[in-house]
C-alpha cells in the first residue's frame, strides 16, 4: 500500500501526461482500483492551494475525491507522536503559513497505521526535519515515486 504526499501527484501529472504515458495511467488506475493507492484529505487541501502549478492534479483529485479520505482512529495518536517531537514540529509549522495544514504527519500516520509505504518527492537532509526524515525516525517506509515504479516493475 502506498500513501501519497502531495508532490508526487504533482510530479506524477507534471512529467507523465495521461495521453503520452497511456501505460502508466493504467497501472496506476488499476493500484488505485485495488486500493493500493491512497493519500488523505490534508493532501486534497495542498492540491486546492497549489491548483494553478497542478491545475491537472487538482482537478484529477476533485474527480477522486474518494482517496482523500480524513484522519481516522489510530491515526490521531501517530500525528500526536510526531507533534511531540520537538524538530519535527518546525518544518510543520513553517508549511502551516503556506497552506492552512501540512499533510506530512497525515501522511505519515496513515502509513504507520496500515504498514504501507509512504510516497514523496521530498530529500532526507542530515538532520533534516522532512518526511524522509520523520519516516525514518518512526521506522515508515518512504520512497520517490520513480522508486515506486521499480518496486512495481513498471516498464514502459
Amino acid at each position: 500500500m502506498y500513501v501519497f504526499d502531495t508532490n508526487s501527484f504533482s510530479k506524477l501529472f507534471g512529467c507523465y501526461p495521461i495521453d503520452r504515458f497511456p501505460s502508466l495511467w493504467a497501472r496506476f488506475e488499476a493500484m488505485l482500483a485495488s486500493g493500493r493507492i491512497m493519500s488523505t484529505r490534508e493532501v486534497m487541501v495542498e492540491l486546492d492551494a497549489g491548483k494553478r502549478r497542478t491545475e491537472n492534479a487538482h482537478n484529477w483529485a476533485n474527480e477522486n475525491e474518494n482517496l482523500f479520505t480524513p484522519l481516522v482512529g489510530e491515526e490521531a495518536a501517530v500525528v500526536a507522536n510526531i507533534f511531540q517531537i520537538e524538530h519535527f514540529q518546525r518544518i510543520m509549522l513553517r508549511k502551516q503559513t503556506v497552506v492552512s495544514t501540512s499533510a506530512d504527519p497525515f501522511i505519515i500516520a496513515r502509513a504507520t497505521v496500515l504498514g504501507g509505504t509512504v510516497v514523496t518527492g521530498e530529500s532526507k537532509p542530515p538532520h533534516g526535519a522532512r518526511i524522509p526524515n520523520i519516516c525514518e525516525f518512526f521506522g515508515v517506509t518512504c520512497v520517490k515515486l520513480d522508486r515506486l515504479m521499480q518496486l512495481e516493475n513498471w516498464i514502459f
